[in-house]
């Protein structure tokens, strides 16, 4: 059989596409967090083009989306979408945009994630975060059955016969009901669920359904509850399945794949040149299929040389997708020193389709290549972040490996504090966070930090002690105010280390939670008193948002449930912009955790709801711009907040650019630490445009910046940039004149830490 083949690509969304469906060979269907539906009709076979009409638009994200067959009611069938605003939206594929919907179905109490229809269109299905499932009889909009008993969003729904349907919950269970609502089975999955669909009769697995998660695994069952085969190859969550007219199972996922599945192996993966592909369909009639992803495009693939897009289309899909940068914390640890070169890729096959394989190039760079079965051959799908390697022996720490984990004792009497380091990073920087996580007067900031130079003196990249914990023992422990602290009389001295490029990114995660909460609660009672109660909390949504502060303070933010966030972001973008900075603050730490920052800027297109509450503006108070600011730092602590920063990076700079000669310090500290964490993610993307972009910004910082951590922040920037290559210095030289900028900020602060960074930048721009 032949392997699936790009057969054209649809533009016109802009931004991610959620949900798609393919009822027909000549139509598909998308929705998308642009807030569109959009109806695509083929418009000529040879290759195959595409038109689209806009068949909604709404004022929230969109992200369900599903298709009543032609019923005698309704011949021409339906169209049903949902998303963010709650309301199904119901309408025959011939109504124009101005035209009213069929029907408006009202019900769910938050986001509609989840939509299907019984196969002979008579009854329709939804799944929302409200942890509600719902059963609509066509025609009959205004009453619906709840399917009761989830405790936890409900990702996923599927009508499997007129009477069974099944749903998939984040409390990670299957439950299969019937249409009055009976449950009838709870399954245990082990992880969320986020995907369902029905195989076809006597399928070879002789499984019924699938599901799909969290886990990256897909999951046959049959409606008893026996899992009958588990399919491992995806690499991270799985968001949506299908089926093929063959019984063939296809997936898609946050790994950037579409996978098919054939006797319980994967036979093709198709990679995108996209951070996810969210949502895949079938046309029944053809087996082609249909994706829509987060680079905003709606993709067809078909397995018929007939329907293959021109031969130049289907290179550029395959040249993009292989120069795609693929997140190095994305595939792992990689060990540059173990890795084969390219004469690996001629010398040994791949065991499995999918497999990848990591390849140091002789330019340095490492390249992911992945096995195809039916090319059999590797096949390039982009190139990973280098990472030096170590051969030197780590010392573990919080299930961490570091070169140094020193002892500091900080009170007689007490357990010393544990400083881990590695020599590829800034010492200031480690100092500043150990003295923040510890609550350590900022007096110590310079002493912590000069204890990690001498005592790391001579250490190369991947070196490490052979001391155990202390490599000094114990009468070399540093102990804050004693000024005699130093190494053991034995070490040679050597030269101070390197302090660019800059390695590790910075984050914002102090704070005291009570305080922040009690300024929430006075100000909440002063709206209460003025009469605004659309925008108030009442006592419940307080009690709910107590338990999430009280949770972030015991550094559980990752388990903050979405009703609370959507509090959170109402008093940090609706409330008056006098009472907005405790909403703000506690947005910022939920911008370092992955799964709320996962749904903050995938399900609440956060950024732009920030940049719509005026928090950029110029006439914004300087505060709320400040933390906001640090909202955006703190997106790169995670891998997916890391890639929205890359991906929204035009828009980003758009908000920061206004203030970088703000006289404001903690809101210049905030801009220069943002731009730390962006020259860091440049030397994984190496993209010219922006560094430039940044240089320029740098440039302006650095002339008139009076705080001496900013311009020590900003200084770090700018040499991390440098650090990309001759090029960029040559046009920091040349063309931006740093020079004289580095000689204002030297001149500005005078401090050991400034002298050293802007001794190695000049090196770097003398060339």
């Amino acid at each position: 059989m032949a392997d699936y083949k790009l057969s054209a690509v649809l533009r016109g969304h802009e931004s991610d596409v959620r949900s798609v469906a393919f009822p027909h060979p000549t139509t598909v269907v998308s929705a998308s967090r642009d807030f569109s539906v959009r109806l695509w009709k083929l418009q000529s076979e040879k290759p195959p083009s595409y038109d689209s009409t806009i068949k909604v638009q709404g004022k929230e994200f969109i992200n369900s989306l599903a298709i009543v067959p032609p019923t005698s009611q309704y011949p021409e069938g339906l169209i049903l979408s949902s998303g963010k605003d709650q309301i199904i939206d119901v309408r025959p594929p011939s109504k124009g945009l101005d035209d009213n919907a069929e029907a408006l179905l009202i019900g769910h109490g938050s986001n509609v994630c989840a939509l299907d229809v019984s196969q002979d269109g008579m009854f329709i299905i939804s799944g929302s975060w409200d942890t509600d499932a719902r059963v609509w009889q066509l025609g009959k909009w205004g009453e619906s059955t709840v399917l009761e008993g989830h405790e936890a969003s409900v990702w996923a729904v599927l009508a499997y016969d007129s009477s069974t349907i099944i749903t998939g919950c984040a409390d990670q269970q299957v439950r299969i009901f019937q249409p009055t609502g009976k449950l009838v089975r709870s399954i245990k999955t082990g992880d969320v669920v986020r995907a369902l669909c029905k195989l076809p009769p006597n399928h070879p697995s002789s499984a019924q359904f699938a599901s799909a998660g969290n886990d990256a695994v897909v999951r046959l069952w049959t409606l008893d509850g026996r899992q009958v085969s588990a399919l491992h190859g995806h690499q991270n969550f799985i968001y949506s399945l299908a089926v093929l007219p063959n019984g063939q199972i296809v997936s898609a996922g946050e790994d950037r794949t579409v996978r098919i599945w054939a006797n319980n192996e994967c036979i093709q993966t198709i990679t995108h040149p996209a951070i996810s592909v969210w949502t895949v369909a079938v046309c029944a009639e053809n087996g082609d299929i249909v994706t829509g992803a987060s680079d905003r495009l709606v993709r067809i693939f078909t397995r018929d040389p007939e329907r293959y897009a021109d031969a130049a289309a289907i290179e550029q899909f395959n040249e993009d997708v292989k120069s795609s940068a693929i997140p190095q914390q994305t595939v792992g640890n990689i060990n540059k020193e173990k890795l084969p070169g390219p004469e690996f890729l001629t010398q040994k096959a791949g065991t499995k389709e999918g497999q990848v394989q990591m390849i140091l190039e002789s330019n340095g760079n490492i390249t992911a290549y992945q096995w195809s079965m039916a090319a059999n051959k590797w096949v390039s799908v982009g190139t990973v972040v280098d990472q030096a390697g170590s051969d030197g022996r780590k010392i573990s720490y919080n299930s961490k490996e570091y070169d140094y984990v020193f002892d500091v004792d900080i009170e007689e009497g007490k357990p010393p504090l544990k400083l881990p380091y590695n020599v590829s990073q800034n010492p200031y920087e480690v100092a500043r966070k150990f003295c923040e996580d510890h609550k350590l007067p900022l007096t110590y900031l310079d002493q912590v930090t000069n204890f990690i130079v001498q005592n790391t003196q001579g250490a190369t990249l991947g070196q490490s002690s052979a001391q155990g914990a202390d490599p000094w023992g114990t009468e070399s422990r540093y102990r804050p105010g004693d000024a005699t602290a130093s190494p053991a009389p034995s070490q040679p001295s050597a030269p101070r280390p390197k302090i660019l490029p800059q390695k590790d990114y910075l984050d914002i995660l102090t704070a005291n939670h009570a305080p922040i909460f009690k300024k929430l609660q006075e100000f909440n009672q002063a709206l209460v008193n003025d009469g605004s109660k659309g925008l108030s909390l009442n006592p419940s949504d307080i009690e709910q948002l107590s338990a999430a502060v009280s949770s972030m303070a015991k550094g559980n933010v990752k388990n903050v449930d979405t009703a609370a966030i959507e509090l959170i972001i109402k008093a940090a973008t609706e409330w008056p912009e006098d009472k907005r900075l405790p909403g703000l603050d506690l947005l910022r730490l939920l911008f370092a955790a992955e799964e709320p920052v996962a749904y903050l800027t995938t399900e609440q297109n956060i950024l732009q709801r920030l940049a719509g509450s005026g928090a950029f503006a110029p006439t914004s108070p300087l505060n709320n711009t400040m933390m906001a600011v640090r909202s955006l730092s703190n997106l790169f602590r995670t891998d997916i907040g890391r890639a929205i920063a890359g991906q929204e990076f035009d828009q980003i700079h758009g908000y920061v650019s206004t203030f970088l000669t703000s006289s404001n310090r903690n809101l210049i500290i905030a801009v220069t630490t943002l731009y730390i964490n962006y020259s860091v993610l440049l030397t994984e993307e190496n993209n010219a445009d922006r560094v430039l972009s940044l240089l320029d910004d740098l440039n302006k910082i650095l002339n008139t910046a009076k705080d001496s951590e900013a311009i020590y922040r900003a200084l770090v920037a700018t040499g991390t940039l440098l650090s990309l290559g001759a090029d960029f210095c040559e046009a920091g030289r040349e063309i931006l004149q740093l020079g004289s900028a580095i000689s204002v900020a030297e001149n500005q602060a005078k401090e050991p830490r400034v002298k050293s960074v802007v001794a190695e930048i000049r090196e770097k721009l003398q060339g």
